[in-house]
């Protein structure tokens, strides 16, 4: 190692690197500054040696800020590192700023944003809106008592949705500490119980809710969905159904493609319109559509975690399978079900519904397609940007749902 020498010439002091004559560009870069390694020479001249032990201190506070700083980017760049092969957007550090009052807060909700996993608070809100719609008979039915019955649904379901998710997170610290280390529990920035008090409370209020509504079709989908969440993450006997592939897929299709359907369908249609309960081709079509899309997002979920399920002996179909198998199963599935969807649309006895539900599972088939040939395999952080894609697919897909007749 090089040390840093100060010596004296006939122009006063000058710096310069041991074995080298002069300083280069090329020669910085590969200078390192332990403090051990900091050395200084002086002539025995008493007037140089004031000199030279001042600049004895300067250099080695320089040193040390160097090394101070190089860590700090070390430490930030193995995050930074981190958070891309997961995939996941950069989250904010809250140690990187003041204490104040203000980031404490923004850092309190950027973790409990986290912690919610919006993209499934974006689908449970999409979803029971646009099955809502499936009711509406004629223009008067979009009145106050229809948004507020709506909104009483929307509100109850993101309740259990964050008690589902938040659950999960709770059961799976280890595992995600391997495939999503940015969840606030698997980062450490909540404990194990503030994870309980926030699962325990959001679940006492989505079933308080669902009880003063009145409404027996939205209490029997908490209820359900309750029971399927519970059963699907619990780390108790005969549960923990996440460990069997066909069960973990089944309990995704039973609430996102069957209770999502029909139980928010039918309080609208039987509490809030008080109307006979109607089975028709746009809730039919709405559940056998959303049938596919459940088994491919509980398919799709897995392929970037298929690390730590090894590790934890979770027997997804990607670890039995591999990925790529998976993969294009998943969109093999997916293409299928807009081609069933152009069949529908194109049966419409209306001209504006087939045109619109022709050509916009056309374009979606299309988009979906060229994405997936484009998917690095091999990459972590692209095949779970393809699988926040797949949400995008099918928070697109309740738009087109309504205009289904």
């Amino acid at each position: 190692m090089d040390a840093l020498l100060l010596g004296s010439s006939t122009g006063g002091l000058s710096l310069f690197i041991s074995g080298k004559s002069s300083w280069r560009s090329k020669d910085l870069k590969a200078v390192h500054f332990p403090s051990s390694a900091i050395r200084v020479q002086v002539p025995t001249n008493k007037s140089y040696n004031l000199i030279g032990n001042f600049y004895t201190q300067r250099i080695q506070h320089c040193a040390r800020g160097i090394l101070e700083t190089s860590t700090v980017f070390q430490k930030s760049n193995t995050k930074f590192l981190v958070n891309a092969t997961s995939g996941h957007p950069l989250e904010s550090e809250p140690k990187a700023y003041p204490n104040t009052p203000w980031n404490s807060a923004k850092n309190a909700l950027d973790a409990f944003y986290r912690f919610s996993r919006p993209h499934t608070v974006i689908g449970t809100a999409l979803s029971i809106i646009s099955v809502s719609l499936l009711a509406v008979e004629k223009l008067s039915d979009i009145s106050p008592l229809f948004f507020t019955g709506v909104l009483e649904a929307v509100v109850a379901a993101l309740f259990m949705n964050i008690y589902i998710v938040g659950l999960n997170q709770l059961s799976d610290v280890e595992i995600d500490k391997v495939n999503k280390p940015y969840l606030p529990l698997a980062s450490g920035e909540y404990s194990a119980l503030t994870g309980i008090m926030i699962v325990t409370s959001f679940s006492i209020m989505s079933f308080w809710l669902g009880w003063i509504i009145g409404s027996w079709p939205l209490f029997w989908a908490l209820f359900v969905s309750f029971v399927l969440g519970t059963a699907y993450s619990i780390n108790l006997p005969l549960l923990r159904w996440k460990r069997f592939a066909l069960v973990a897929a089944m309990c995704i299709l039973a609430v996102r493609a069957v209770i999502v359907q029909l139980a928010f369908y039918l309080h609208i249609q039987t509490h809030v319109f008080s109307r006979p309960a109607v089975i028709s081709k746009p809730l039919i079509f709405a559940t056998a559509f959303m049938s596919f899309f459940s088994v491919v997002i509980a398919l799709f979920k897995d392929i970037p975690d298929i690390e730590g399920d090894k590790i934890f002996g979770i027997k997804s179909y990607t670890v039995r399978l591999g990925q790529e198998k998976v993969f294009w199963t998943c969109i093999s599935l997916l293409e299928m079900a807009y081609g069933i969807s152009i069949l529908v649309g194109a049966t419409s006895p209306y001209t504006w519904s087939k045109v619109i539900t022709v050509l916009g599972h056309s374009v979606l088939a299309s988009i979906l397609w060229i994405r997936a040939k484009s998917v690095d395999l091999k990459s972590k952080a692209a095949i779970t940007s393809c699988y926040m894609f797949i949400w995008k697919l099918f928070y697109a897909e309740y738009f087109l749902i309504p205009l289904i007749r």
